[in-house]
């Protein structure tokens, strides 16, 4: 049965942005006002987090909006504290919402004395008081398995799905590439959502960050060549398939990230590359260098995290978003199918 309140949301400084789409989607979809709840988060001279929460939550649903990006250790401690602040304040349940879940990669121990530091955050989220995590595009999914509580994890290969159908109709000329070996389940999820064949860059590290060899598994030539993965930090390793694709005689290379970490000189090298456009998520809020930039575009999340919401509010099926049919009406104006 719905609750007889109604979902309300906090946002902490990671993505503002994000924070109040969602809010605007989800009065599109309530037909009344959701604003964001007032509430302030700073930072003390030595750069302690404080939060503090000017409205009533006693009994309330909320939803804490706060992806774990860069500064990550900033970024989780307010979402720790604000969970804090929520909880001794007597709200009903918190649902922690993370467009991008930070220290993903760090799920498994790869070499012997190395923490699996993904499992400790999870800890310390589910410790903090949150009852319930929504994320989108974990790193592993083996991470929902860290928790506890329950954990939504939306994927954004059917907005993905809907973008490529709406900017290549009718071509039935295109190919989805992963870019490593273990992200092949990923990219042949979308694939198969557009009917596409699949092939597979295998590439050898001497060490990390540094990509010493590439082979391309399968054939790409005369193929528009779709690279999909989750995230995307230097852009080193993408840049580099990209330009093995073309040297296989691909025609041309997209690439669809998720998470557009893009620290460091990835915008530049994204810009200076042979893919013809980066398409990435506002899960992380994206920089001003990374909105200017010539190939780069963002598509918004904020209306598949405002159905999620709602639909955990009201105890609906999460999973129902997995579909790229669902997400049309929700996607309305953005994407019309021919």
């Amino acid at each position: 049965m719905p609750s007889i309140t109604e979902p309300k949301l906090i946002a902490g400084n990671a993505n503002l942005p994000l924070a109040r789409s969602i809010a605007r989607r989800m009065s599109m979809h309530r037909g009344m006002s959701v604003t964001l709840v007032d509430a302030r988060v700073e930072r003390f001279n030595d750069q302690e987090i404080f939060v503090e929460v000017f409205e009533n939550v006693r009994g309330e649903d909320m939803y804490v909006v706060q992806p774990t990006s860069n500064p990550a250790n900033d970024n989780l401690m307010e979402l720790l504290i604000m969970t804090d602040a929520l909880r001794r304040s007597s709200a009903s349940r918190i649902t922690a919402v993370i467009p991008y879940f930070g220290y993903a990669r760090q799920d498994r121990r790869a070499k012997a004395r190395t923490p699996i530091t993904a499992k400790l955050v999870a800890n310390m989220i589910a410790e903090a008081g949150v009852d319930r995590v929504l994320t989108l595009d974990l790193h592993a999914a083996q991470i929902q398995g860290f928790f506890d509580i329950p954990v939504d994890n939306l994927y954004a290969a059917p907005v993905f799905a809907l973008d490529i159908e709406h900017n290549f109709k009718g071509d039935d000329n295109l190919m989805v590439v992963s870019p490593d070996v273990g992200g092949v389940a990923r990219a042949r999820e979308l694939a198969t959502r557009i009917n596409a064949p699949l092939a597979i860059v295998d590439k050898r590290r001497e060490k990390a960050g540094e990509v010493a060899e590439m082979t391309v598994i399968g054939s790409v030539k005369g193929k528009k060549c779709i690279i999909v993965d989750d995230i995307c930090d230097t852009a080193g390793t993408l840049c580099k398939a990209a330009e093995v694709l073309m040297e296989q005689g691909a025609l041309e290379v997209h690439s669809y990230i998720t998470h557009g970490v893009l620290s460091g000189p990835a915008v530049e090298r994204v810009e200076k590359s042979v893919m013809k456009s980066l398409v990435i998520t506002d899960s992380i809020d994206p920089t001003e260098q990374v909105r200017k930039a010539r190939n780069i575009r963002i598509v918004p999340t904020a209306p598949i995290f405002a159905q999620a919401i709602l639909n955990i509010w009201g105890g609906m099926s999460v999973s129902s978003l997995f579909e790229t049919d669902t997400l049309v009406p929700i996607y309305e104006g953005l994407y019309v199918r021919s």
